[in-house]
């Protein structure tokens, strides 16, 4: 916080009293004598309609009628244009749906290929026509002739 931009000490506000004692702060000098608060006065009862208890009601207000709208141009422009504007939301919406289509093919066809592969290096013999009969043991035994 910048103290040099107000070189003035913080203002304490003074402490007031009305006439019964009661204090207020005040930041400034009042520019007049301070009035008490007073609530504002109840509204008046409604007053009811001598009809009313006999079912009896004034007929109710009834607006003016709405003037007429008056024929003007049509706006075949503005038209065209939001139609042309719906039709382009529409087709990258569409755009957008296939793109995200293919992707998620894409995706699931990549995982199949996977586990195709893994299924097939698992299940296969590895090689040599043999068609996976597993493991086979070979017994080698050397002997040295020129002895």
């Amino acid at each position: 916080m910048d103290h040099t931009a107000n070189p003035q000490p913080p203002y304490a506000a003074p402490v007031l009293y009305t006439q019964d004692g009661t204090p207020y702060y005040a930041t400034q000098p009042a520019p007049a004598p301070l009035a008490l608060y007073h609530p504002p006065a109840p509204l008046p009862a409604p007053i009811h309609h001598p009809g009313a208890a006999l079912g009896y009601l004034p007929a109710p207000h009834t607006p003016a009628p709405l003037p007429a709208p008056v024929p003007g141009r049509d706006p075949w422009p503005a038209r065209l244009l939001a139609g042309g504007i719906g039709i382009g939301a529409g087709g990258l919406g569409v755009g957008f749906l296939l793109q995200t289509l293919a992707a998620a093919t894409t995706g699931l066809g990549l995982l199949v290929a996977a586990l195709g592969v893994l299924y097939l290096l698992k299940n296969s013999g590895g090689g040599g026509g043999r068609g996976g009969q597993g493991a086979v043991n070979v017994s080698v035994n050397v002997t040295n002739r020129n002895r």
